[in-house]
Protein backbone atom coordinates (compact mmCIF):
# COMPACT_ATOMS: atom_id res chain seq x y z
CA UNK A 1 0.00 0.00 0.00
CA UNK A 2 1.33 3.60 -0.76
CA UNK A 3 2.76 5.97 2.05
CA UNK A 4 -0.03 7.28 3.45
CA UNK A 5 0.32 11.67 2.56
CA UNK A 6 -2.51 12.98 5.17
CA UNK A 7 -0.69 12.71 8.33
CA UNK A 8 0.54 16.38 8.07
CA UNK A 9 -3.59 16.88 7.45
CA UNK A 10 -4.78 15.07 10.11
CA UNK A 11 -2.59 16.22 12.87
CA UNK A 12 -3.76 19.79 12.04
CA UNK A 13 -6.87 18.92 12.25
CA UNK A 14 -6.28 17.36 15.75
CA UNK A 15 -4.95 20.28 17.10
CA UNK A 16 -8.56 22.58 15.92
CA UNK A 17 -10.30 20.21 16.99
CA UNK A 18 -8.62 20.26 20.33
CA UNK A 19 -8.84 24.24 20.70
CA UNK A 20 -12.14 24.11 19.89
CA UNK A 21 -13.83 21.31 22.85
CA UNK A 22 -11.24 23.80 25.35
CA UNK A 23 -13.01 27.07 23.88
CA UNK A 24 -16.01 25.63 25.07
CA UNK A 25 -15.31 25.70 28.75
CA UNK A 26 -15.07 29.45 28.51
CA UNK A 27 -18.56 30.04 28.57
CA UNK A 28 -18.42 28.53 32.10
CA UNK A 29 -18.05 31.58 34.80
CA UNK A 30 -17.60 31.69 38.27
CA UNK A 31 -20.17 33.60 40.60
CA UNK A 32 -17.34 36.38 41.98
CA UNK A 33 -17.80 37.28 45.85
CA UNK A 34 -17.06 41.05 44.56
CA UNK A 35 -19.69 41.76 41.96
CA UNK A 36 -23.28 43.09 42.90
CA UNK A 37 -25.66 40.64 43.78
CA UNK A 38 -22.87 37.94 44.74
CA UNK A 39 -23.34 35.04 46.44
CA UNK A 40 -23.32 35.56 50.02
CA UNK A 41 -23.04 32.49 51.76
CA UNK A 42 -22.60 28.78 50.56
CA UNK A 43 -26.64 28.28 49.59
CA UNK A 44 -26.71 31.54 48.12
CA UNK A 45 -23.72 30.16 45.79
CA UNK A 46 -24.58 26.71 45.31
CA UNK A 47 -28.15 28.46 43.94
CA UNK A 48 -25.87 30.62 41.57
CA UNK A 49 -23.93 27.71 40.45
CA UNK A 50 -27.27 25.50 40.13
CA UNK A 51 -28.91 28.12 37.62
CA UNK A 52 -25.93 28.05 35.69
CA UNK A 53 -27.56 24.43 33.89
CA UNK A 54 -27.96 26.04 30.48
CA UNK A 55 -24.30 26.64 30.56
CA UNK A 56 -23.62 23.27 31.61
CA UNK A 57 -26.05 21.77 29.08
CA UNK A 58 -24.80 23.66 26.21
CA UNK A 59 -20.94 22.59 27.39
CA UNK A 60 -22.11 19.59 27.44
CA UNK A 61 -23.76 18.75 24.09
CA UNK A 62 -21.08 21.15 22.14
CA UNK A 63 -17.91 19.39 23.63
CA UNK A 64 -19.53 15.71 22.91
CA UNK A 65 -20.59 16.81 19.54
CA UNK A 66 -16.98 18.18 19.14
CA UNK A 67 -15.50 15.01 20.26
CA UNK A 68 -17.57 12.63 17.97
CA UNK A 69 -17.01 14.92 14.83
CA UNK A 70 -13.48 14.50 15.38
CA UNK A 71 -13.57 11.03 15.66
CA UNK A 72 -15.64 10.82 12.54
CA UNK A 73 -13.31 13.03 10.97
CA UNK A 74 -10.22 10.66 11.82
CA UNK A 75 -12.55 7.45 10.80
CA UNK A 76 -13.45 9.67 7.35
CA UNK A 77 -9.47 9.79 6.90
CA UNK A 78 -8.99 6.21 7.19
CA UNK A 79 -9.99 6.23 3.63
CA UNK A 80 -7.65 9.44 2.19
CA UNK A 81 -4.25 8.18 1.59
CA UNK A 82 -3.51 11.73 -0.82
CA UNK A 83 -3.84 15.16 0.00
CA UNK A 84 -4.61 17.51 -2.92
CA UNK A 85 -5.53 21.00 -2.73
CA UNK A 86 -9.66 20.23 -3.20
CA UNK A 87 -9.00 18.00 0.10
CA UNK A 88 -6.92 20.72 1.94
CA UNK A 89 -9.45 23.43 1.15
CA UNK A 90 -12.26 21.09 1.69
CA UNK A 91 -10.85 19.84 5.25
CA UNK A 92 -10.06 23.49 5.94
CA UNK A 93 -13.75 24.95 5.65
CA UNK A 94 -14.79 21.98 8.04
CA UNK A 95 -12.38 23.28 10.54
CA UNK A 96 -13.42 27.29 9.98
CA UNK A 97 -17.03 25.94 10.93
CA UNK A 98 -15.83 23.10 13.83
CA UNK A 99 -13.80 26.69 15.50
CA UNK A 100 -16.98 28.50 15.19
CA UNK A 101 -19.37 26.35 17.39
CA UNK A 102 -17.97 28.23 20.74
CA UNK A 103 -20.17 31.21 19.62
CA UNK A 104 -23.25 29.28 18.66
CA UNK A 105 -22.42 27.29 22.46
CA UNK A 106 -22.09 30.42 24.15
CA UNK A 107 -24.93 32.22 22.40
CA UNK A 108 -27.68 28.78 23.64
CA UNK A 109 -25.81 29.10 27.21
CA UNK A 110 -27.16 32.57 27.56
CA UNK A 111 -30.47 32.49 26.30
CA UNK A 112 -31.51 29.30 26.41
CA UNK A 113 -33.89 29.75 29.51
CA UNK A 114 -34.94 32.97 28.46
CA UNK A 115 -37.91 34.42 25.88
CA UNK A 116 -34.95 34.35 22.65
CA UNK A 117 -34.31 30.58 23.47
CA UNK A 118 -36.29 29.64 20.29
CA UNK A 119 -33.68 32.15 18.45
CA UNK A 120 -30.50 30.82 19.92
CA UNK A 121 -31.42 26.95 19.08
CA UNK A 122 -32.34 27.92 15.90
CA UNK A 123 -28.84 29.80 15.59
CA UNK A 124 -26.74 26.75 17.31
CA UNK A 125 -29.11 23.88 14.95
CA UNK A 126 -27.91 25.95 12.33
CA UNK A 127 -24.42 25.83 12.51
CA UNK A 128 -24.71 21.82 12.44
CA UNK A 129 -26.15 21.83 9.00
CA UNK A 130 -23.01 24.11 7.94
CA UNK A 131 -21.33 21.51 9.39
CA UNK A 132 -23.09 18.52 7.83
CA UNK A 133 -22.31 20.01 4.46
CA UNK A 134 -18.80 20.53 5.23
CA UNK A 135 -18.73 17.28 5.86
CA UNK A 136 -20.30 15.95 2.88
CA UNK A 137 -17.83 18.23 1.03
CA UNK A 138 -14.84 16.29 2.43
CA UNK A 139 -16.58 13.22 2.04
CA UNK A 140 -16.70 14.20 -1.98
CA UNK A 141 -12.88 15.33 -1.74
CA UNK A 142 -11.61 12.07 -0.08
CA UNK A 143 -13.47 9.96 -2.89
CA UNK A 144 -10.71 10.54 -5.23
CA UNK A 145 -7.76 10.45 -2.43
CA UNK A 146 -8.08 7.04 -1.58
CA UNK A 147 -5.11 4.48 -2.04
CA UNK A 148 -5.13 2.80 -5.37
CA UNK A 149 -5.31 -0.63 -3.63
CA UNK A 150 -8.97 1.07 -2.17
CA UNK A 151 -10.24 2.27 -5.19
CA UNK A 152 -12.76 -0.54 -6.77
CA UNK A 153 -13.11 -2.55 -3.68
CA UNK A 154 -15.99 -3.34 -2.33
CA UNK A 155 -15.21 -3.90 0.97
CA UNK A 156 -13.98 -0.31 0.72
CA UNK A 157 -17.31 0.91 -1.90
CA UNK A 158 -19.49 -0.39 0.91
CA UNK A 159 -17.87 1.04 3.81
CA UNK A 160 -18.19 4.40 1.91
CA UNK A 161 -21.72 3.73 1.01
CA UNK A 162 -22.51 3.40 4.45
CA UNK A 163 -20.87 7.00 5.12
CA UNK A 164 -22.93 8.54 2.43
CA UNK A 165 -26.05 7.43 3.42
CA UNK A 166 -25.30 8.83 7.12
CA UNK A 167 -23.99 11.82 6.34
CA UNK A 168 -26.97 12.56 4.05
CA UNK A 169 -29.25 11.39 6.80
CA UNK A 170 -27.36 13.86 9.26
CA UNK A 171 -28.15 16.64 7.46
CA UNK A 172 -31.41 16.09 6.68
CA UNK A 173 -31.91 15.60 10.52
CA UNK A 174 -30.22 18.83 11.24
CA UNK A 175 -32.27 20.30 8.94
CA UNK A 176 -35.24 19.16 10.55
CA UNK A 177 -33.62 20.13 14.22
CA UNK A 178 -33.09 23.88 12.62
CA UNK A 179 -36.89 24.31 11.57
CA UNK A 180 -37.80 22.71 14.90
CA UNK A 181 -36.12 24.83 16.99
CA UNK A 182 -37.88 28.17 15.53
CA UNK A 183 -40.97 26.63 17.57
CA UNK A 184 -39.18 25.03 20.29
CA UNK A 185 -35.23 25.44 21.50
CA UNK A 186 -35.46 21.71 23.61
CA UNK A 187 -37.39 20.10 20.79
CA UNK A 188 -34.15 20.97 18.38
CA UNK A 189 -31.32 20.50 20.57
CA UNK A 190 -32.90 17.36 21.48
CA UNK A 191 -32.84 16.22 18.01
CA UNK A 192 -29.19 17.44 17.72
CA UNK A 193 -28.53 15.47 20.81
CA UNK A 194 -30.49 12.64 19.47
CA UNK A 195 -27.90 12.31 16.17
CA UNK A 196 -25.08 11.04 18.67
CA UNK A 197 -26.46 7.84 18.31
CA UNK A 198 -25.61 7.86 14.35
CA UNK A 199 -21.88 8.85 14.58
CA UNK A 200 -21.56 7.01 17.43
CA UNK A 201 -22.54 3.85 15.81
CA UNK A 202 -21.16 4.57 12.12
CA UNK A 203 -18.86 2.67 11.24
CA UNK A 204 -16.17 3.49 8.67
CA UNK A 205 -13.58 0.49 8.32
CA UNK A 206 -14.07 -1.69 5.29
CA UNK A 207 -15.39 -5.34 6.47
CA UNK A 208 -12.15 -7.19 6.23
CA UNK A 209 -10.48 -5.32 8.87
CA UNK A 210 -13.24 -5.60 11.49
Amino acid sequence: MPDKETSRVEAFSDGVFGIAMTLLVLDLRVPHAGAAGAPRDSWSLLHALLALWPSYTSFVLSFGTVLIMWVNHHGLFKHAHRADNRLLFANGLLLLVVTFVPFPTAVLAEYLNKPAACAAATFYCGTFVLISICYNFLLAAVLPNRSPDAVGSSDHEKALARVRWAYRLGFAAYVVATVVAIFSAVAGVAICFSLWVLWVVLNYAPKRQL
